[in-house]
């Protein structure tokens, strides 16, 4: 397809601004970005769409132009619904780099614009995505009932003789084997060598798709990994999050055209992940404002009402008044450059998964909320009878009796999980044992928080630790009644942060650098780039401030006590 017929399609609603001497290049697909540098994503001959959130002053227009056009894509086209009509500046770099422009009336939906590209293109190939494309539309309008992804994966087997499924990072199978249709379900061990075959291919930078042979009882099999990326500038952002498509061939001697089509209907796959993503906002939401709750300290009363209100999408078919475990998650990258919390978020989503769960996503009844560099989830169980508990409960789901366990957790998603997190990352998760109500939400918090510390101590790239692990004054801190800890937290704090807030002391940071150096004056002032006379005067000052003697075992330990509490 040429970019001229797109040019002359009416319903595009596409003006050309410069480069007609270029409307004969081919179009070979599309992608829409709003990153500065998109060139990593293309492959060369895209019609690129973008809303111009990338630019930010006019010096912007020029690396980004120089950019597409060092890719070799085909076209750029620019809409006017956010920023108003096209900056000159982005004219003028289009025009000294030769790349036609076109400006995108407001009325006109990029995704219009998208699934022609998707139509044409593929249609001249081979004549098969037309009807796939037709098909997501109505599975975007009519939403779950649609089909989903399993609707393209049978068309590829049914006209192109090729079995594929999606999976996820962790080898959780998405879409494929859908009932009626003759593809057959993956084996978990391969789901899961599929899994950590893409997640090490997109770390390394290797050029999708990424081919990988598996021995199965009836010989070696053949699979072709492509992925279904979110735009990112940093890979580390999704590539715990972000779809794979799984093709059992060999796409190594593939024509360049059939590598486009798969290109496509991962494009049409992406279209779907991003809506799951969107339905899965509202359940993010409701749990950041539980969590906010409950890390400021909110009374029990406060937290159940909110509770109440989110049920109906919290808590779908489990009533109001379920059983409640936490998870606490940590995603950590070498150098610190990276905001790990919404990766960890991402990722957690997916570890907890119940395939038991009623609905299109069985995810549905997982609540997950991010701070800082940490992912807190809140899982409901189905509130279990007392006798049937402690009989067993037969008739009862394993879950809700003896709730999640934190290696379980990982033991299906711990191979692909570390050739995703290579050698610069480190996921450790830590798992609170069931509370009964909204008043316990405090206590799970920081048990799993504890719990995941210790796991943070082990060695390995993927590590948890559950409640049952947790040595006894951090077992017993949690079940502190909350107006007891405040109280024992301000009679020893209160004075250091009054302290630090008027002077710029830093007596807490300091107290907290003692204790963890066991009281030791020459590892805590190193550990502080501090003289030792300096530190000596720092901890003076607090036990004048406080009357306690930092001498006296019961006194640190009293100090500790406050800062686990704080």
């Amino acid at each position: 397809m040429r970019l001229r017929a797109l040019l002359e399609t009416g319903t595009l609603g596409l003006r050309l601004l410069g480069g007609e001497a270029e409307l004969d290049r081919t179009v070979r697909g599309v992608m829409t970005t709003d990153l500065r540098d998109p060139s990593r994503y293309l492959t060369g001959g895209e019609l690129v769409l973008t809303g111009l959130a990338w630019r930010r002053e006019a010096a912007d227009s020029e690396p980004f132009v120089r950019a597409l056009a060092a890719a070799s894509v085909a076209g750029l086209a620019a809409g006017e619904a956010e920023l108003g009509p096209i900056p000159d500046d982005l004219v003028a770099a289009c025009a000294r780099h030769r790349l036609p422009l076109f400006a995108v009336d407001e009325d006109v939906a990029f995704a219009t614009i998208t699934e022609h590209v998707v139509r044409q293109v593929s249609g001249e190939r081979a004549g098969d995505l037309a009807a796939v494309v037709d098909r997501h539309r109505r599975m975007m309008t009519a939403g779950p009932a649609g089909g989903g992804p399993d609707v393209v994966l049978d068309l590829l087997g049914s006209d192109l003789d090729l079995r594929a499924w999606v999976l996820s990072p962790t080898g959780r199978q998405v879409a494929g084997a859908a009932p009626g249709s003759h593809t057959p379900a993956l084996p978990p061990a391969v789901r899961a060598r599929l899994a950590g075959e893409h997640l090490a291919g997109v770390r390394s930078g290797r050029r999708a798709p990424y081919r990988v042979s598996v021995d199965l009882p009836q010989g070696p099999v053949a699979y072709s990994l492509f992925p279904v990326r979110g735009e990112s500038r940093d890979p580390r952002e999704t590539v715990l999050s972000d779809w794979l498509l799984a093709v059992e061939a060999d796409a190594g001697d593939w024509p360049a055209e059939r590598l486009d089509l798969l290109h496509g209907v991962t494009q049409l796959i992406a279209v779907e992940r991003d809506r799951r993503d969107a339905a899965r906002s509202v359940r993010r939401r409701l749990a950041q404002e539980v969590l906010e709750l409950v890390v400021s300290g909110a009374p029990p009363a406060e937290i159940a009402a909110r509770l109440r209100v989110a049920a109906p999408v919290l808590l779908p078919g489990l009533g109001t008044a379920p059983h409640w475990q936490v998870v606490v998650a940590s995603v950590e990258w070498a150098g610190g450059d990276l905001a790990a919390g919404p990766v960890a978020q991402s990722l957690l989503e997916e570890t907890l998964v119940d395939p038991r769960a009623a609905g299109p996503d069985p995810a549905d009844r997982i609540a997950v909320a991010h701070t800082g560099d940490e992912a807190v989830a809140l899982v409901p169980l189905a509130a279990v009878p007392e006798e049937s508990a402690e009989d067993g409960g037969a008739g009862a789901p394993a879950s809700a009796r003896l709730g999640l366990e934190a290696e379980t957790l990982l033991a299906a998603v711990r191979a692909p999980l570390e050739r995703g997190l290579a050698d610069d990352g480190r996921l450790t998760l830590g798992v609170s044992a069931t509370v009964l109500s909204a008043e316990g939400l405090r206590g799970a918090l920081e048990e799993a928080r504890h719990a995941r510390r210790v796991a943070a101590a082990r060695p390995g790239r993927v590590c948890a630790a559950g409640h049952e692990e947790l040595a006894s004054h951090v077992l017993l801190l949690p079940f502190v009644p909350d107006d007891v800890r405040r109280a024992f937290t301000a009679r020893l704090l209160d004075p250091l942060r009054d302290y630090d807030q008027r002077h710029r002391a830093e007596l807490v940071p300091t107290l907290e650098a003692f204790l963890d150096a066991d009281g030791s004056w020459t590892r805590c002032a190193s550990r502080l780039h501090l003289h030792v006379n300096t530190l000596r005067y720092r901890m003076g000052r607090i036990e004048q401030l406080t009357g306690r003697d930092l001498s006296r075992l019961e006194d640190k330990l009293d100090f500790f006590l406050a800062l686990r509490m704080s």
